[in-house]
C-alpha cells in the first residue's frame, strides 16, 4: 500500500446550492483523483449561514471526513449541542475554550493519523477572536505527539493574514488554506519549507452570484447601505473549488498542491 495520501479540501459550500453541487460531483472526483479524504468548509451550508446536524449527516453520507467552519459556525442553534458531543465538525480553535466545540481533531485515513485545525483571522473580521498565530503555535506542538500530518484551514479575510499564518508554520504543518471569501485565489505552492499553501479555495454554489449569494439584494445595499437579507443564489452555471493535497503519510510532508476548479451548467 502506498504511503501517500491525496485529501480534496473545499472551501465554503454555500446553501442547498453549494451541498448539491458537492454531492453530485463528489463521486467522480473520488474516482478521478484516487481520494484518500475530503474535507470541506460547511459554516454556510444552512440557507447560507450557518450548519444543522441534518446536514451534517448528509455530507458524511457523501463521504465527507472533516467539516470546518468559521465565522457563522453557532449561527444555527441546533449545532451547538453536536459540537461538544462530536469531533467531527470544527469552530475556530482561537475562539474562547468556553465556546462549544473545538478546533482541532484528528482522523484515521490508510493507517495514518490526520490532524486537522480550523483557525480564524481578525482583519475585516465580524467577530474578533484571540490570536490565530499564537494557537497555531500551541495546537501545533500538541499535535507533533499525535501525528505529522497536519491540514489548516484559516477562515481569513485578507490575503495578508493568510500568507503570514502560512509562513509562521511553514515547515511545521503539512498545508496551511484559507476559507471565507469564496473567490479561489491563483496562488497554490509549495513554500520553502515545504508547507502546501492557497489563500482561499473558493466555494461551491452558483457562479454568477455574489460569493453565494443573489446578486440583487447586496447590490441594494451597496446603493442604499439598508440592511438586506441574503438569499442563497440556485441558477445554473454552478462551481466546485478547492484543492487536492498529496502529502507523504510517514513524514507529513506536502508532496503537491493542485487547483480544483469544475464547472457545471447542467440545472441541479
Amino acid at each position: 500500500m502506498s504511503n501517500k495520501l491525496r485529501i480534496l479540501m473545499l472551501g465554503d459550500l454555500v446553501g442547498k446550492t453549494g451541498r448539491d453541487m458537492f454531492a453530485r460531483h463528489i463521486p467522480t472526483l473520488r474516482a478521478n483523483y484516487s481520494l484518500d479524504a475530503v474535507i470541506i468548509n460547511g459554516e454556510n451550508c444552512a440557507d447560507g449561514k450557518g450548519i444543522t446536524p441534518h446536514i451534517v449527516k448528509f455530507l458524511q453520507n457523501n463521504g465527507v471526513d472533516i467539516i470546518t467552519s468559521g465565522n457563522h459556525i453557532y449561527d444555527k442553534k441546533e449545532i451547538l449541542p453536536y459540537l461538544d458531543e462530536y469531533d467531527t465538525v470544527l469552530r475556530p480553535a482561537n475562539y474562547p475554550d468556553e465556546c462549544p466545540g473545538k478546533g482541532m481533531t484528528f482522523f484515521m485515513c490508510k493507517g495514518f493519523q490526520v490532524g486537522v485545525m480550523n483557525l480564524m483571522g481578525r482583519l475585516y473580521m465580524p467577530s474578533h477572536p484571540n490570536c490565530p498565530f499564537l494557537k497555531a503555535l500551541d495546537l501545533v506542538e500538541e499535535a507533533k505527539k499525535i501525528t505529522p500530518i497536519m491540514l489548516v484551514d484559516f477562515h481569513a479575510e485578507t490575503t495578508a493574514e493568510k500568507i503570514a499564518l502560512a509562513t509562521l508554520l511553514d515547515g511545521k504543518v503539512t498545508a496551511v488554506v484559507g476559507t471565507h471569501t469564496h473567490v479561489q485565489t491563483a496562488d497554490a505552492q509549495i513554500l520553502p519549507k515545504g508547507t502546501a499553501f492557497m489563500s482561499d479555495l473558493g466555494m461551491s454554489g452558483s457562479l454568477n452570484s455574489m460569493i453565494g449569494a443573489k446578486k440583487e439584494q447586496i447590490i441594494h445595499r451597496f446603493l442604499t447601505q439598508m440592511p438586506v437579507r441574503h438569499e442563497v443564489a440556485t441558477d445554473a452555471p454552478y462551481v466546485l473549488s478547492g484543492a487536492i493535497i498529496t502529502l507523504d503519510g510517514p513524514s507529513g510532508k506536502a508532496l503537491s498542491i493542485d487547483t480544483v476548479y469544475l464547472i457545471d451548467n447542467e440545472p441541479l
